[in-house]
């Protein structure tokens, strides 16, 4: 399918690894030019030339914390106008709610909620002047369904959704489109994070780990950082003018719920 995109400019946020280079490779496939940005320059570096390598787009990079005042800035800076934006950022530890602190809460809702919220309040109005933008935002199934030991997400992100939820409605009429994309468990570091903390706590190795949580989803599976690029692609492309404010789960149907 030709997603109509070709020529477009994303920012694409924490895309040297995981699920933001999945969408940054999927979105380079449909021949938009990209900016990306992660904290470390050497993974972003070699990320960003096999995607021009494989793919022949334009490809920006900016190493910088965009959780932070001045890493924001810096990206915003090179970036200047985009058309899509992809926001990401990595989820806060697992704990339980006695673990957390004023401190811990801050840091969440700085890093997955009021960073996007920061990208889309800087980059939209140009979107809206154009008559024409896309933003995606990589949140996670827990604002489905929370996850007992990933409160600190559970809350941020929960926030972000509430925040969508409404602005993507007040963009909608200028042809600017929000949405969510709600990941479960995929094959990223992420991942390994969590499979790490299950397999210490419980005193199993990473692999049983591992397996022990594929058994909970139905699809008896991780997800791949290359479909859950596609998906993200096509909510970026001309033929997704009509999703609003949506909360699209990429879970291999593991939130267990009708609606």
């Amino acid at each position: 399918m030709d997603l109509g995109i070709s020529g477009k400019r994303a920012l694409v946020c924490a895309s040297s690894k995981g699920l933001g280079r999945g969408c940054a490779e999927a979105l380079a496939e449909a021949g938009v030019s990209l900016v990306m940005n992660a904290r470390g320059s050497e993974a972003l570096e070699a990320t960003a030339e096999e995607i021009r390598s494989a793919y022949g787009v334009e490809v920006v990079t900016v190493a910088a914390d965009i959780v932070s005042e001045e890493g924001r800035a810096k990206v915003l800076d090179v970036a200047g106008h985009v058309d899509i934006l992809v926001t990401n950022a990595g989820g806060p530890p697992p704990g339980l709610w006695s673990d957390w602190g004023r401190e811990d809460f801050i840091k969440a809702l700085d890093a997955n909620m009021l960073t996007p919220i920061a990208l889309m309040t800087a980059l939209m109005p140009g979107m809206i002047d154009k008559g024409w933008g896309r933003v995606v935002n990589i949140t996670s199934q827990s604002v489905k369904a929370p996850i007992p030991a990933l409160g600190l997400s559970n809350a941020a992100r929960t926030g972000l959704t509430g925040y969508v939820a409404g602005t993507a409605r007040q963009v909608a009429a200028s042809g600017v489109i929000v949405n969510n994309l709600l990941p479960g468990i995929h094959d990223t570091d992420r991942a390994q994070q969590l499979d790490g903390g299950v397999s210490k706590a419980q005193g199993i190795t990473m692999e049983e780990a591992r397996k022990n949580r594929e058994a909970t989803i139905p699809a008896r599976r991780y997800g791949t950082r290359q479909e859950f690029g596609a998906t993200c692609a096509y909510l970026c492309s001309q033929h997704a003018g009509f999703i609003v404010g949506q909360n699209i789960l990429i879970d291999g149907g593991g939130t267990n719920a009708t609606i």
